[in-house]
C-alpha cells in the first residue's frame, strides 16, 4: 500500500460527529493535563472540585455531583475516594437519610480554587476562537449532549 493513511482514508473519520468530538475532547484534555499535574490533580478531579467550588456551602450529595458531571456512581466512588484521601474533600453520611452521601470541601480543597484562575485563560487562549464562536460552540455543545441523553433515556 501506498501513501499516507490520511490519503488513503480520506474524510472517513473527518466526516463524523462523532471523532470530531472525540478528537476536540482530547486535544482539550491534553491542555489541561500539565497544568493540572501542577495541582496534582487528574482532569476528573478537576471537574469534581469545580462543581463543589461553585456549589453550595454545605456540599452536594453524591448523586448531584454525577448528575452535573454525567458520571455514574460506579465512576464516581473512586474518584471521590482518591480526592478524599489527598484531603480535598469529606464524604459523610446525611444525618437525615444515611443512604445519601454528602460532599463537601476541605480548606485544602477551597484553597486549590486561587491556583487554577489562569487555567482556563490559557486554554481559552489555546482554543483561539472569538468570544462569539466561543459561545456558539458551547451552546451547541450543550444542545448536543441535552438531544443525545434524552434520546437515550427514551430508549433506556
Amino acid at each position: 500500500m501506498t501513501g499516507t493513511t490520511s490519503e488513503r482514508f480520506p474524510r472517513v473519520l473527518d466526516d463524523k460527529m462523532c471523532f470530531a468530538l472525540y478528537a476536540a475532547s482530547r486535544a482539550v484534555t491534553a491542555l489541561y493535563r500539565p497544568l493540572l499535574d501542577e495541582m496534582g490533580l487528574t482532569y476528573p478531579q478537576f471537574l469534581v472540585l469545580l462543581v463543589l467550588w461553585d456549589g453550595p456551602e454545605e456540599g452536594v450529595t453524591v448523586k448531584e455531583l454525577g448528575g452535573a458531571l454525567h458520571l455514574d456512581y460506579g465512576t464516581m466512588t473512586p474518584l471521590l475516594k482518591r480526592l478524599e484521601a489527598n484531603g480535598l474533600l469529606r464524604r459523610e453520611r446525611r444525618v437525615d437519610d444515611e443512604r445519601t452521601v454528602q460532599i463537601t470541601l476541605t480548606e485544602k480543597g477551597a484553597e486549590l480554587r486561587g491556583r487554577s484562575d489562569g487555567i482556563f485563560a490559557s486554554v481559552g487562549d489555546a482554543m483561539a476562537l472569538e468570544p462569539e464562536e466561543f459561545a456558539r460552540t458551547l451552546t451547541t455543545l450543550r444542545r448536543l449532549t441535552a438531544n443525545v441523553t434524552t434520546h437515550a433515556d427514551r430508549r433506556g
